[in-house]
């Protein structure tokens, strides 16, 4: 990872722990385990607020594009479970590719499963929507979920 860890936003991280917690289906059982591999690096991921995010990380809203060593390459934008439309590239972060990439940033390279096996595909271009999250989350909601280690404040 370029930044030691994974980088979210304070709304992304809490919009997909509540997601997980309210018991959304995973949408991919076949790869259960890149779900269970998020949870393990949310727990140690760098949270920031909206202002603070660099431009590079991947977050909910997103557009991604994505490539292989064949060549294959696939441009989509990460979403919430329930705003998947596979017809126009909005893929859920429960996916497995949306899991895959969240939280990480241009130039990294992932390990993507399929049901053939591991790809790993490099993150070629991160570009931010205008498209956010539109709901407060109070300070005592959020400290809630997330240890104060992981939060990065502006003084």
């Amino acid at each position: 990872m370029r930044y030691g860890s994974l980088i979210m936003e304070k709304k992304d991280y809490v919009m997909i722990l509540r997601n997980r917690i309210m018991g959304h289906s995973v949408e991919d059982y076949s790869h259960k385990h890149m779900l269970e591999r998020l949870e393990e690096q949310m727990a140690d991921a760098m949270v920031y607020g909206r202002e603070d995010m660099p431009e590079d990380i991947i977050r909910l809203y997103s557009w991604v594009t994505v490539t292989s060593a064949s060549g294959w390459h696939k441009t989509f934008q990460v979403v919430l479970p329930y705003e998947k439309d596979i017809n126009t590239d909005r893929i859920s972060v429960q996916s497995a590719l949306g899991a895959s990439v969240i939280g990480r940033s241009e130039g990294e390279v992932v390990q993507f499963g399929t049901p053939i096996g591991i790809i790993p595909l490099k993150i070629e271009k991160v570009e931010q929507s205008q498209g956010y999250i539109r709901e407060f989350i109070s300070e005592e909601k959020f400290e809630k979920l997330l240890p104060k280690r992981n939060v990065r404040k502006v003084s």
